[in-house]
């Protein structure tokens, strides 16, 4: 794992909420121009909506469904210095109804030709950020077993795929599942599966990762979009735990105060949950929203507390808590706890 150079994690992630106006809306105070921008309402049961510099503005994937890429000019329509502008659309700016977006940082872009390069089977370009360990890839698919470059120096620990121009699952890979055989989807509460078309039973190198013939992440023909993520030691986690089914629940190491945690468990069919240090400003955090479900945010019980060295889970109910359960989690910092000149983050 990689250290963090990274002093200041809302350089490169950071959660912002705000009201809907019906009307175009320039959302600012982000900290930085995004290339991935996931909007949620918080108080309405509307889908999650995604978007990315790569594939472009108004490109619109929902994240709580298998539905193809559609373009919608109301949606959102520019990526800005500081944060983003979008249009009327109910999806994402509903007047007078709250949302939340979070928001990555890649920002540079990187194109390879593989025969060309001898890096990987298949073309591929995007954007990257190797100093957060994050890149957004798009490629074209074979249908053939093949491989394609990511953009990072080091192995992703956790990678997302969508097919594009065709309905099909949020794919998701990661070290922490228990194989490269094994994958889970973003948007269902499935357990882990078998799918070893997904992946080609390959785990990725620090230059590529693979991906086999299954068409939701390499159909002939087929577009597709890839969000990589490697762990930075004192800024990003990405890993899995085992819980107790007790209100002193497991304590999971980070190394930083998380800003936003999302976790599943794996080997049962549970909702995902998404929480972060914006909507919920003190422990313990009581509200969450599932990228499985278009349900509005969730505030009726305690769930984990944000420490400044990782988080700790309250909640007892099976879905967060279950004695047998694994679970897969990524987490992404708010304070290192210690930064990279050795000062200790804060306290939460």
């Amino acid at each position: 794992m990689a250290y963090t150079t990274i002093d200041k994690p809302s350089d490169y992630f950071n959660t912002k909420l705000y009201t809907g106006t019906g009307s175009s809306n320039a959302i600012t105070g982000v900290g930085f121009q995004p290339d991935w921008v996931w909007i949620k309402s918080r108080s309405d049961a509307l889908s999650h909506a995604t978007f990315d510099s790569v594939r472009g503005v108004t490109k619109v994937l929902v994240m709580n469904a298998d539905t193809a890429e559609y373009t919608n000019t109301d949606t959102l329509t520019a990526f800005g210095t500081d944060g983003f502008t979008v249009g009327s659309n109910t999806g994402v700016n509903t007047d007078t109804k709250t949302r939340v977006a979070w928001n990555w940082k890649a920002g540079t872009s990187f194109t390879n030709d593989a025969s060309s390069t001898s890096i990987g089977s298949i073309d591929s370009a995007g954007s990257v950020s190797d100093v957060s360990g994050f890149s957004i890839v798009s490629y074209t698919g074979t249908g053939s077993n093949g491989t394609i470059k990511h953009g990072l120096s080091t192995a992703p620990d956790l990678f997302i795929i969508r097919r594009l121009d065709d309905d099909n699952d949020w794919r998701v890979g990661s070290s922490a599942l228990t194989n490269f055989v094994k994958h889970i989807n973003l948007n269902t509460t499935a357990a882990e599966d078998n799918l070893a078309a997904a992946f080609n039973s390959t785990g990725p190198t620090t230059s590529v990762f693979s991906v086999g013939t299954s068409i939701s992440v390499n159909a002939s023909g087929g577009t597709y979009i890839a969000y990589c993520f490697s762990s930075i030691k004192g800024y990003s986690k990405i890993g899995s735990y085992a819980a107790n089914e007790n209100v002193n629940g497991t304590f999971v190491y980070t190394g930083f105060k998380p800003a936003f945690v999302i976790q599943k468990q794996i080997n049962l069919a549970r909702d995902w949950h998404m929480f972060d240090n914006k909507r919920s400003t003190s422990n313990a955090v009581g509200k969450y929203l599932s990228p499985n479900d278009a349900g509005a945010e969730d505030s009726g019980e305690d769930y984990l507390d944000l420490l400044s060295n990782g988080f700790k889970i309250k909640n007892t109910g099976a879905n967060f808590n279950d004695a047998s359960g694994t679970y897969i989690f990524v987490a992404f910092a708010e304070n290192p706890f210690v930064t990279s000149t050795g000062v200790p983050g804060t306290a939460r």
